[in-house]
Protein backbone atom coordinates (compact mmCIF):
# COMPACT_ATOMS: atom_id res chain seq x y z
CA UNK A 1 0.00 0.00 0.00
CA UNK A 2 1.53 3.22 -1.12
CA UNK A 3 2.06 5.85 1.92
CA UNK A 4 -0.30 8.94 1.22
CA UNK A 5 2.84 10.67 2.79
CA UNK A 6 5.99 9.55 1.19
CA UNK A 7 6.58 13.00 0.00
CA UNK A 8 6.03 14.76 2.81
CA UNK A 9 8.61 16.24 5.15
CA UNK A 10 11.33 18.19 5.65
CA UNK A 11 14.25 19.13 3.71
CA UNK A 12 17.15 20.76 5.53
CA UNK A 13 19.16 23.03 3.19
CA UNK A 14 22.93 24.54 3.77
CA UNK A 15 22.01 27.81 2.22
CA UNK A 16 24.19 29.56 0.13
CA UNK A 17 25.04 33.66 0.68
CA UNK A 18 23.51 35.71 -1.88
CA UNK A 19 20.07 34.14 -2.21
CA UNK A 20 16.88 34.76 0.19
CA UNK A 21 14.93 32.22 2.13
CA UNK A 22 12.48 32.58 -0.73
CA UNK A 23 14.54 32.37 -3.38
CA UNK A 24 15.21 28.67 -1.59
CA UNK A 25 11.72 27.65 -1.46
CA UNK A 26 11.18 29.11 -5.16
CA UNK A 27 14.01 26.70 -6.16
CA UNK A 28 12.65 23.83 -4.21
CA UNK A 29 9.29 24.23 -5.55
CA UNK A 30 10.54 23.58 -9.20
CA UNK A 31 12.80 20.71 -7.77
CA UNK A 32 10.31 18.68 -5.93
CA UNK A 33 7.33 20.15 -8.72
CA UNK A 34 5.47 20.94 -5.92
CA UNK A 35 3.69 24.68 -4.54
CA UNK A 36 3.38 23.52 -1.17
CA UNK A 37 6.59 24.36 0.05
CA UNK A 38 7.89 26.75 3.02
CA UNK A 39 10.66 27.00 5.55
CA UNK A 40 11.08 28.44 9.00
CA UNK A 41 13.52 30.72 10.73
CA UNK A 42 14.51 33.37 7.71
CA UNK A 43 18.33 33.60 7.37
CA UNK A 44 19.50 36.96 5.45
CA UNK A 45 20.77 36.78 2.13
CA UNK A 46 24.29 37.68 3.42
CA UNK A 47 24.21 34.32 5.64
CA UNK A 48 24.48 30.42 5.03
CA UNK A 49 24.12 27.85 7.22
CA UNK A 50 20.67 25.50 8.15
CA UNK A 51 17.30 26.57 6.43
CA UNK A 52 14.32 24.44 7.70
CA UNK A 53 11.94 23.55 4.99
CA UNK A 54 8.56 21.92 4.54
CA UNK A 55 7.41 19.83 1.37
CA UNK A 56 3.47 19.13 1.00
CA UNK A 57 2.37 18.14 4.62
CA UNK A 58 5.61 19.38 6.05
CA UNK A 59 4.87 22.63 5.53
CA UNK A 60 1.66 22.10 7.83
CA UNK A 61 4.56 20.97 10.72
CA UNK A 62 6.69 23.79 10.42
CA UNK A 63 4.04 25.39 12.87
CA UNK A 64 4.47 23.13 15.22
CA UNK A 65 8.32 22.58 15.29
CA UNK A 66 10.64 23.19 18.06
CA UNK A 67 13.28 25.29 17.08
CA UNK A 68 13.57 27.20 20.38
CA UNK A 69 17.53 27.44 20.53
CA UNK A 70 19.61 28.06 17.35
CA UNK A 71 23.53 27.87 17.12
CA UNK A 72 25.82 30.28 14.59
CA UNK A 73 29.48 30.74 13.81
CA UNK A 74 30.30 34.72 12.65
CA UNK A 75 32.72 36.80 12.54
CA UNK A 76 31.95 40.71 14.14
CA UNK A 77 33.86 43.59 12.93
CA UNK A 78 34.37 46.29 15.25
CA UNK A 79 35.64 49.69 14.05
CA UNK A 80 32.41 50.54 12.05
CA UNK A 81 28.88 50.50 12.27
CA UNK A 82 26.55 50.31 9.28
CA UNK A 83 22.97 50.95 8.76
CA UNK A 84 22.12 47.70 8.86
CA UNK A 85 24.43 46.30 11.05
CA UNK A 86 26.09 43.68 8.61
CA UNK A 87 28.71 44.13 5.47
CA UNK A 88 25.30 45.40 3.51
CA UNK A 89 24.77 48.43 4.83
CA UNK A 90 25.91 51.72 4.42
CA UNK A 91 29.10 53.01 6.84
CA UNK A 92 27.47 55.36 9.46
CA UNK A 93 30.16 55.77 11.87
CA UNK A 94 33.89 53.80 13.30
CA UNK A 95 36.90 54.56 15.56
CA UNK A 96 39.80 52.73 15.54
CA UNK A 97 39.25 49.26 17.19
CA UNK A 98 42.50 47.41 16.89
CA UNK A 99 43.96 48.62 20.24
CA UNK A 100 40.92 46.92 22.06
CA UNK A 101 42.30 44.66 24.62
CA UNK A 102 41.13 40.86 24.78
CA UNK A 103 40.01 41.88 28.29
CA UNK A 104 37.72 44.26 27.23
CA UNK A 105 36.23 42.25 24.38
CA UNK A 106 35.59 39.59 26.77
CA UNK A 107 34.05 41.89 29.55
CA UNK A 108 31.23 43.17 27.24
CA UNK A 109 30.72 39.06 25.73
CA UNK A 110 30.28 38.43 29.23
CA UNK A 111 27.88 41.57 29.57
CA UNK A 112 26.29 39.86 26.27
CA UNK A 113 25.47 36.61 27.64
CA UNK A 114 22.55 35.03 29.40
CA UNK A 115 18.89 37.05 29.40
CA UNK A 116 19.57 40.09 28.44
CA UNK A 117 17.37 42.45 26.68
CA UNK A 118 17.88 42.90 23.00
CA UNK A 119 16.66 45.43 20.31
CA UNK A 120 16.08 43.85 16.84
CA UNK A 121 17.82 45.05 14.12
CA UNK A 122 16.16 47.91 11.93
CA UNK A 123 16.46 45.83 8.56
CA UNK A 124 14.44 42.82 9.72
CA UNK A 125 11.77 41.07 9.12
CA UNK A 126 9.40 41.97 12.43
CA UNK A 127 6.39 43.70 11.36
CA UNK A 128 5.39 46.70 12.34
CA UNK A 129 1.56 48.10 11.56
CA UNK A 130 1.40 44.87 8.86
CA UNK A 131 4.49 46.02 7.01
CA UNK A 132 8.15 44.87 7.52
CA UNK A 133 10.70 46.35 9.01
CA UNK A 134 12.87 46.27 6.36
CA UNK A 135 10.09 47.42 3.97
CA UNK A 136 9.69 50.37 6.10
CA UNK A 137 13.32 51.00 6.40
CA UNK A 138 13.56 50.82 2.30
CA UNK A 139 10.26 53.43 2.21
CA UNK A 140 12.84 55.83 3.95
CA UNK A 141 10.64 55.45 7.68
CA UNK A 142 12.40 55.71 10.69
CA UNK A 143 12.13 52.46 12.23
CA UNK A 144 12.38 51.95 16.36
CA UNK A 145 11.60 47.96 17.35
CA UNK A 146 11.24 48.27 21.22
CA UNK A 147 13.62 45.51 22.91
CA UNK A 148 12.51 42.35 23.61
CA UNK A 149 13.96 39.94 25.91
CA UNK A 150 16.28 37.01 24.27
CA UNK A 151 18.71 34.07 26.00
CA UNK A 152 22.14 33.76 24.76
CA UNK A 153 23.14 30.29 26.17
CA UNK A 154 26.76 30.88 25.44
CA UNK A 155 28.92 33.66 23.34
CA UNK A 156 32.21 32.67 22.99
CA UNK A 157 35.45 34.55 21.18
CA UNK A 158 37.85 32.29 19.06
CA UNK A 159 39.77 34.54 17.52
CA UNK A 160 40.31 38.03 17.04
CA UNK A 161 42.67 39.73 14.55
CA UNK A 162 43.22 43.39 13.04
CA UNK A 163 42.71 44.62 9.60
CA UNK A 164 43.69 48.02 9.33
CA UNK A 165 42.21 49.86 12.07
CA UNK A 166 39.57 47.11 12.25
CA UNK A 167 39.33 44.65 15.16
CA UNK A 168 37.81 40.85 13.75
CA UNK A 169 36.23 38.23 15.92
CA UNK A 170 35.01 35.06 15.37
CA UNK A 171 32.90 34.15 17.37
CA UNK A 172 30.54 31.70 18.27
CA UNK A 173 26.86 31.82 19.56
CA UNK A 174 24.09 29.25 20.92
CA UNK A 175 20.92 31.56 21.57
CA UNK A 176 17.23 31.82 22.05
CA UNK A 177 14.80 31.96 18.99
CA UNK A 178 14.56 35.48 17.83
CA UNK A 179 18.24 36.09 18.76
CA UNK A 180 20.04 39.09 16.59
CA UNK A 181 23.20 38.33 15.45
CA UNK A 182 23.99 41.40 13.88
CA UNK A 183 22.50 43.61 17.01
CA UNK A 184 24.91 41.78 19.23
CA UNK A 185 27.44 42.78 16.98
CA UNK A 186 25.90 46.42 16.89
CA UNK A 187 25.69 46.29 20.76
CA UNK A 188 28.93 45.24 21.09
CA UNK A 189 30.53 48.31 18.75
CA UNK A 190 28.27 50.87 20.49
CA UNK A 191 29.25 49.26 24.75
CA UNK A 192 33.04 50.02 23.56
CA UNK A 193 32.83 53.37 21.37
CA UNK A 194 33.90 52.04 18.53
CA UNK A 195 30.68 50.60 16.77
CA UNK A 196 30.32 47.17 15.06
CA UNK A 197 28.93 44.97 12.66
CA UNK A 198 28.31 41.34 11.09
CA UNK A 199 30.50 40.49 8.19
CA UNK A 200 30.18 37.00 8.20
CA UNK A 201 26.93 34.51 9.65
CA UNK A 202 26.75 31.19 9.49
CA UNK A 203 23.37 29.22 10.95
CA UNK A 204 25.07 25.80 12.16
CA UNK A 205 21.68 24.26 14.34
CA UNK A 206 17.58 25.02 14.25
CA UNK A 207 16.79 23.27 17.05
CA UNK A 208 17.29 19.11 16.76
CA UNK A 209 18.06 20.17 12.85
CA UNK A 210 22.08 20.84 12.11
CA UNK A 211 24.18 21.29 9.62
CA UNK A 212 24.86 17.06 8.87
CA UNK A 213 21.37 17.10 8.12
CA UNK A 214 21.99 19.60 5.31
CA UNK A 215 21.78 19.39 1.46
CA UNK A 216 23.40 21.83 -0.69
CA UNK A 217 21.26 23.35 -3.62
CA UNK A 218 23.08 21.91 -6.73
CA UNK A 219 22.68 18.30 -5.15
CA UNK A 220 18.33 18.63 -4.78
CA UNK A 221 18.29 19.95 -7.92
CA UNK A 222 20.17 16.40 -9.71
CA UNK A 223 18.88 14.30 -6.85
CA UNK A 224 15.21 15.66 -5.02
CA UNK A 225 14.75 14.05 -2.19
CA UNK A 226 13.62 14.47 1.43
CA UNK A 227 15.82 14.79 4.97
CA UNK A 228 13.55 13.58 7.03
CA UNK A 229 10.38 12.05 6.33
CA UNK A 230 6.96 13.34 8.29
CA UNK A 231 7.43 10.68 10.97
CA UNK A 232 11.00 11.59 11.31
CA UNK A 233 10.56 14.93 12.09
CA UNK A 234 8.27 14.44 14.34
CA UNK A 235 9.84 12.01 16.90
CA UNK A 236 13.25 13.98 16.30
CA UNK A 237 11.22 17.22 17.29
CA UNK A 238 9.16 15.76 19.91
CA UNK A 239 9.44 13.10 22.98
CA UNK A 240 7.50 9.75 21.57
CA UNK A 241 4.05 8.63 23.16
CA UNK A 242 3.25 4.87 21.83
CA UNK A 243 -0.15 4.14 21.48
CA UNK A 244 -2.47 0.99 20.19
CA UNK A 245 -3.65 0.63 16.41
CA UNK A 246 -7.61 1.97 17.84
CA UNK A 247 -5.75 5.12 19.59
CA UNK A 248 -4.13 6.00 16.00
CA UNK A 249 -7.23 5.58 14.27
CA UNK A 250 -8.76 7.66 16.89
CA UNK A 251 -6.15 10.45 16.46
CA UNK A 252 -6.19 10.52 13.32
CA UNK A 253 -9.92 11.26 13.09
CA UNK A 254 -9.09 14.34 15.49
CA UNK A 255 -10.78 12.22 18.70
CA UNK A 256 -9.06 13.36 21.60
CA UNK A 257 -8.37 9.93 24.42
CA UNK A 258 -8.24 9.66 27.80
CA UNK A 259 -5.46 11.51 29.77
CA UNK A 260 -1.85 9.42 30.98
CA UNK A 261 0.28 11.76 32.81
CA UNK A 262 2.06 13.74 30.00
CA UNK A 263 3.86 16.96 30.08
CA UNK A 264 3.96 18.96 26.95
CA UNK A 265 3.38 18.02 23.65
CA UNK A 266 4.45 14.71 22.37
CA UNK A 267 4.54 12.34 19.42
CA UNK A 268 1.93 9.56 19.01
CA UNK A 269 3.60 6.81 17.49
CA UNK A 270 1.09 3.87 16.11
CA UNK A 271 2.76 0.21 16.32
CA UNK A 272 4.19 0.41 12.96
CA UNK A 273 6.26 3.42 13.38
CA UNK A 274 4.07 5.91 11.72
CA UNK A 275 3.78 9.47 13.67
CA UNK A 276 0.12 10.04 13.86
CA UNK A 277 -0.24 13.33 15.17
CA UNK A 278 1.10 15.52 17.89
CA UNK A 279 -0.55 15.29 21.15
CA UNK A 280 -1.18 17.30 24.48
CA UNK A 281 -3.01 17.17 27.59
CA UNK A 282 -5.84 19.81 27.93
CA UNK A 283 -7.59 19.33 31.45
CA UNK A 284 -9.02 16.02 31.39
CA UNK A 285 -8.32 15.24 27.49
CA UNK A 286 -5.82 14.01 25.50
CA UNK A 287 -6.40 16.27 22.27
CA UNK A 288 -4.28 16.66 19.05
CA UNK A 289 -2.35 19.96 18.54
CA UNK A 290 -1.56 18.67 15.07
CA UNK A 291 -2.91 15.68 13.19
CA UNK A 292 0.16 14.29 10.68
CA UNK A 293 -1.92 11.47 8.97
CA UNK A 294 -5.70 12.78 8.81
CA UNK A 295 -7.84 9.67 8.05
CA UNK A 296 -8.79 11.85 5.16
CA UNK A 297 -5.74 11.08 3.50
Amino acid sequence: MTDALAHSGLVIVDKPAGMTSHDVVSRLRRYFRTKKVGHAGTLDPMATGVLVLGIERGTKFLAHMVASTKSYSATIRLGASTTTDDAEGEFRWGKAAAALSASAIEAEVATLTGQIMQKPAAVSAIKIAGKRAHELVREGKEVDIPARPVTIHSFETHDMRTEGDFLDLDVSVQCSSGTYIRSLARDMGEALGVGGHLTALRRTTVGPFALADASLLDDLAETPRLSLSLDEALTRSFSVAPVTEEEAVALAMGKWLEPRGLSGIHAAVAPNGQAIALIKEKGKRLATVFVARPSTL
